[in-house]
């Protein structure tokens, strides 16, 4: 079964995915497939790898290691074209349709399709669209774009229509890493109303319970990734993956 195909089964079976993002940045390989390992364990549906800014030259190394240990999907989040290879399960083929900047839209992508076609892994095309969240994110200032304001769901609707009109299988609503709010519930609410294709949302959640809320505005996956940082990391997946996981909760 498709990577795609497959993260739709679990999010219908379950109530909704959730994808634990991995930073090559943030820890040395060992200690990633250690995170990746206690990820899958508590519950994770599939394995991020990727970052905006690689201050390493270890991304290759480290989706090696989370791949030979992952019993689900490892699924790379570029933040360059550089961050491609055949380790990987799949990539998220990512278009920033919310911003106006021609390299984030189409320039990485023209560089990283054959590159992604050589190493044979499943692209899984992707409207990204970076929402305010408070501060300026990492995400924000690489891609040298403007989020779309937090009160404005009506342009986020149209941008993740705009995706699903171009054949894109998923929109991402993007807080960004570091994020001080997360993606609002209301706009999650009208834009998953709005399109027919799943809704992704991260960025800023911190806790179970606002987890739980993306996905009862009607978030189909959702990513956490710097709150499971430091002590406590592994509690923190289980209680997210059950607040996520909302159908296994049902009483049959």
């Amino acid at each position: 079964m498709a990577v795609y195909d497959d993260l739709l089964a679990v999010a219908e079976a379950k109530g909704a995915g959730y994808l634990v993002l991995l930073d090559p940045d943030k820890q040395q390989p060992a200690e990633t497939q250690e995170m990746a390992v206690a990820a899958q364990e508590a519950g994770a549906d599939a394995l991020l790898v990727g970052g905006s800014l690689l201050l390493t030259n270890r991304f290759d190394e480290t989706v090696k290691a989370v791949a030979e240990v992952a019993s689900v999907p490892v699924i790379i989040f570029p933040g360059s074209p550089r961050q491609v290879c055949s380790h990987a399960d799949a990539i998220l083929f990512l278009s920033l349709v919310s911003g106006r900047n021609a390299t984030h839209l189409i320039g990485d992508q023209v560089v990283s399709a054959p590159l992604i076609k050589e190493v044979g892994i499943e692209p899984i095309a992707t409207g990204y669209i970076l929402v305010e969240s408070g501060r300026m994110t990492s995400a924000e200032f690489m891609s040298n774009t403007l989020p779309i304001p937090r009160h404005k769901p009506d342009i986020a609707k149209a941008h993740a229509l705009a995706a699903e009109y171009l054949g894109m299988k998923l929109v991402y609503l993007e807080a960004g890493s570091g994020a001080q709010y997360p993606v609002p519930d209301e706009m999650v609410r009208e834009v998953a109303d709005y399109v027919s294709i799943p809704v992704i949302v991260g960025g800023g959640i911190r806790t179970p319970e606002e987890a739980h809320r993306k996905v009862q505005a009607g978030a189909r996956f959702v990513v956490t990734g710097n709150v499971l940082e430091g002590s406590g990391g592994q509690r923190l997946l289980r209680e997210f993956a059950q607040a996520i996981h909302w159908k296994e909760a049902q009483p049959t």
